[in-house]
């Protein structure tokens, strides 16, 4: 019996019952753009993220996109500015900046949590930094009290890129309260791509915010640049939030402490049977609700042979991620020069081992053992 990495329609089962009937209703409503299922979905995240204003948009790219852009027509950013992001991530993190005009400016990550190490954050600093972007990796919260300071002293715009780590808990405080994901910073990006934790039945994505007038000018500027119909105040976009979408997430959004709780299970069997000292197991935190394991990380210095010894007993697995954004071709001849040893490291050594709702206890045991037979004599 093997194993794949992730079965999409295993995860979605158990909900497909009222996911159908969601996007029924949808259906029946005549109501396809827009409308009460985006605005309960809306109220619901910023309920779950305790923070008071959160826009529906297309995806998670564009919640970044759209926060910094909203942040440049308020004045507070301009083309040119600097902006602090963590050299080991998804390339959307840095699109987000790029596509607005600004610089990323890449700082190494910690060996331990694979986020941006706070002890570098200063080096980092110019006269042109106006923002950080903490990625919260794999579904580990990227925040606490040096991050925080670092931040506060500089007078920095703090936007999340929370595309993985939707109801992790920070131990440390917010900058207006909230100890969530999502909440910490000034604002935040949601990705609800169908992989995430909770994911959509296509692509799908929210900005959270403290800020009343960031979140009015994301909504108009996701929506064509309109504050009113064909009232165009600024060059906008088109980046709505579909309804079906918003309606599924609504159907899945209540189960997020049990399917969090379940991740994290999983995660403590991993690390409690696997103890092959050839493999290096992700951190555990110090305290559980820091993390929500979108993925399971293993460092191995041979991957390939790894890999292929856990397909031999037909376990899938996947690479999170083998190139860093600054190595990519489109990035490369302006920051390929970047030195970031530790996410390089971590490009050509890490492994993600299966990790989902659908995935079995006796199979994530199997999935232990298979790890701690590799290159056993």
């Amino acid at each position: 019996m093997g194993c794949p990495f992730l079965d999409l329609a295993e995860v979605n089962a158990p909900y497909i019952g009222e996911i159908k009937r969601a996007t029924a209703r949808v259906i029946d409503s005549g109501r396809y753009v827009g409308g009460p299922e985006v605005e309960a979905f809306e109220s619901e995240l910023a309920a779950i993220t305790d923070v008071p204003h959160v826009v529906g948009v297309s995806n998670g790219l564009d919640a970044l996109r759209l926060i910094l852009r909203a942040y440049m027509e308020l004045g507070r950013l301009k083309a040119g500015d600097e902006v602090i992001v963590p050299a080991n991530t998804y390339i959307a993190s840095v699109l987000a900046v790029t596509d607005n005009g600004l610089k990323p400016v890449f700082v190494d990550v910690s060996a331990s949590t694979f986020n941006l190490d706070a002890a570098l954050l200063e080096g980092a600093i110019t006269t042109r930094t106006r923002a950080i972007m903490p990625v919260h990796l794999y579904g580990r919260v990227c925040w606490g009290d040096a991050l925080s300071d670092f931040a506060r002293r500089h007078g920095l715009l703090v936007v999340e890129d929370n595309a993985q780590a939707i109801g992790a808990e920070a131990s440390a405080g917010g900058l207006f309260g909230s100890r969530m994901a999502g909440g910490l910073g000034h604002a935040a990006g949601f990705s609800f791509y169908p992989t995430k934790n909770i994911g959509a039945l296509g692509d799908a994505g929210a900005v959270a915010t403290h800020d009343r007038l960031l979140a009015e000018t994301v909504r108009a500027l996701a929506n064509y640049g309109c504050d009113r119909r064909y009232h165009n105040v600024y060059a906008g976009l088109n980046c709505r939030l579909d309804p079906l979408q918003a309606a599924v997430l609504r159907v899945k959004l209540p189960y997020l402490g049990e399917v969090n709780s379940r991740r994290r299970e999983l995660a403590g069997i991993y690390d409690s049977l696997i103890v092959n000292p050839l493999v290096i197991k992700p951190e555990m935190p110090p305290a559980a609700q820091e993390h929500v394991w979108h993925q399971y990380v293993l460092r191995v210095d041979d991957r390939d042979a790894f890999r292929s010894h856990l397909a031999s007993r037909g376990i899938a697995t996947d690479i999170n991620y083998p190139e860093n954004p600054m190595r990519q071709p489109c990035y490369a001849p302006a920051y390929g020069g970047v030195e970031a040893p530790v996410a390089d490291a971590l490009a050509s050594e890490v492994v993600s081992l299966p990790l989902n709702t659908a995935l079995a206890t006796d199979m994530a045991r199997r999935i232990a053992e298979a790890v701690n037979s590799w290159r056993v004599v």
